[in-house]
């Protein structure tokens, strides 16, 4: 057996997440030079992200080109609210089969089971469209086929039948992209919602929306909120810079005697958000909070005088802080509340340069993941329709701070995400017209993802020393097959130093896993958190480590790394 008594152990988490802003040689050892598709793990160390899948296998429909991206994606009681081109449409995701065959005329079909359809909608049937009227468990009732202009047709048992989009709303000529706001009115649940260029509407249920549009409201407003049971309009074409409230506990009562009004602000309004006990209004160069609980005692008060909020879309309750794109990259509310206007730093400082290379700010859109205290922004650019280039940022709160990474692959032209009862739905629009959920899967809607980690130039404490590494033990924490690669590039990647070809990091050619079973094997279901011992060649001063998906792999974590090495000669 060879001697390894003089082998030293360097052993380091994976924590501190995507650092770009100093020098990998001053970096820590635990944070990540590259973390792409990578998320900070709320549990410790860097986790590759889940996938997203189509919330509904059919397209939204457009209205005059397929080129129309979708302006909505937004959750409402178990449905999404979606618009494309100057319409609005609802669906679920649904899908069921045919209990027996049907002919051309039939009413009232029966499925397998109709849970998690709409209770009234539109069906889709092989090319024919169907809608209906009512449900029971099993039955889909009160049914006119061939509708929306397709033919109706007899229909096999077995055959399978989806929740096809049934549109609400139309002729909402020049919307760009809608802000919205789920409210409680009466005792009904209502989504709100705005365009930028035709009156604002509300959604219960049903097939119709009502309009926004009597005697005071906002003619074309952008931005729609809720605060104190009052609903609050900005954005609007003809006066950018105020803000127009209704009276309270009412969307379509615009009547001053009642409790509406308006507020002026110094500068154009680039976003609304309520926190906590205040109304902040956010413009480009200005940021000021609205406090009070009506009309009768509503105070202006500035947060700030020269930082502001670049994008609305960017704005979003975060770890107990709203977090908004400002100049100089993301920044929190309380942190600018706190410390005023002087040298005030963005909390993205690790990757502000991710930002930098950006013109497109305009497209930029966000979201939360709420069960994972995690914000994502998105750098848009909807001059290329090439999703795979879309790059984006991930950041996580944690109790030392602000962790980051980079996603690559996701596109979104609308956000939405919601913890209702529990189930979280985190959703977005595409440029291609169909409504996608996140967090499912293992792959972007088909296609893989491609996470890639790569520590820093690790020097074990003494640089001029050169190591003989001997082998690497990985600690991860894998959730189904894991199908990657373990490279090492020694010298700062020198491209005169020798490369090991990449060591595979699979499932199927795991080298040992410690406490799982038998040397050599792998098993699953055993230890959640294994330690992989991968015998290594090649010396340098320096190393790094690098992991990269080499195919469709489920999620996995990345805890931590031990290097064994013995020293060599100094130089």
């Amino acid at each position: 057996m060879a001697d390894e008594s003089g082998l030293n152990p360097f052993i380091f988490p994976c924590k501190g997440g995507l650092v770009l802003n100093r020098s990998t040689f001053t970096m820590d050892p635990g944070e990540a030079f590259e973390l792409q598709n990578f998320e900070p793990d709320i549990k410790g160390g860097y986790r590759r992200i889940n996938g997203y899948s189509k919330w509904n296998a059919n397209v939204v429909p457009h209205t005059s080109a397929t080129s129309e991206k979708v302006l909505m994606s937004a959750y409402h009681k178990g449905e999404v609210i979606a618009a494309r081109g100057t319409k609005v449409f609802r669906s679920t995701g649904a899908s069921n089969a045919l209990n027996g065959a049907i002919n051309n005329s039939a009413t009232t079909l029966t499925l397998d089971s109709t849970a998690d359809f709409s209770t009234t909608g539109t069906i889709l049937v092989g090319t024919e469209q169907i809608t209906y009227t009512g449900k029971s468990t099993t039955q889909l009732t009160g049914c006119t086929r061939g509708a929306n202009s397709t033919s109706a047709a007899a229909q096999a048992d077995n055959a399978t039948l989806t929740q096809y989009w049934t549109q609400i709303d139309t002729g909402r000529t020049s919307a760009s992209k809608y802000t919205f706001y789920r409210q409680s009115l009466g005792g009904t649940d209502i989504i709100v919602f705005a365009d930028g260029a035709n009156p604002a509407s509300y959604f219960a249920s049903g097939n119709s929306v009502t309009d926004i549009n009597g005697t005071g409201t906002p003619a074309d407003p952008k931005f729609v909120t809720g605060h104190k049971n009052t609903l609050f309009f900005a954005g609007m074409s003809s006066n950018p810079q105020e803000v127009v409230f209704s009276a309270p506990y009412s969307a379509t009562d615009f009547t001053p005697a009642n409790g509406a009004g308006s507020i002026a602000v110094e500068s154009p309004i680039t976003g609304l958000f309520p926190f906590r006990n205040d109304l902040i209004i956010f413009c480009e160069e200005r940021i000021f909070k609205l406090s009070g609980n009506s009309v009768a005692d509503f105070q202006l008060v500035p947060i700030s005088r020269n930082i502001g909020c670049m994008n609305g879309f960017t704005i979003q309750e975060f770890a107990g802080d709203i977090v908004f794109l400002s100049r100089d990259g993301l920044r929190t509310v309380a942190g600018t509340e706190r410390i005023g206007d002087v040298e005030l730093g963005s909390i993205s400082t690790p990757v502000h340069q991710l930002f930098n290379v950006h013109s497109t700010i305009d497209e930029f859109d966000s979201l939360i993941v709420p069960d994972k205290t995690q914000y994502r922004i998105f750098f848009v650019n909807s001059s290329t329709s090439v999703k795979k280039t879309t790059k984006g940022v991930i950041a996580h709160r944690s109790k030392e701070g602000y962790e980051f990474s980079e996603t690559l692959g996701l596109q979104p032209s609308s956000t939405d995400s919601i913890n209702e009862d529990g189930k979280v739905y985190v959703l977005h629009g595409g440029y291609d017209g169909y409504v996608y959920r996140q967090e499912q899967g293992n792959t972007f809607d088909g296609d893989n993802i491609i996470g890639r980690y790569r520590s820093p130039d690790l020097t074990m404490g003494d640089a001029g020393i050169r190591k003989n590494f001997q082998r690497v033990i990985i600690n991860y924490a894998p959730e189904g097959v894991v199908n990657s690669d373990l490279f090492l590039r020694y010298d700062y990647e020198d491209p005169n130093a020798p490369r090991p070809a990449a060591y595979p990091f699979d499932s199927s050619s795991i080298v040992a896993i410690y406490g799982s079973g038998a040397y050599g094997t792998v098993t699953y279901g055993g230890q959640s958190q294994p330690l992989v011992r991968q015998a290594v060649e090649g010396s340098g001063f320096a190393i790094a480590l690098r992991v990269v998906d080499n195919g469709t792999s489920e999620p996995y974590s990345l805890k931590g790394f031990q290097l064994e090495f013995d020293a060599a000669a100094r130089r």
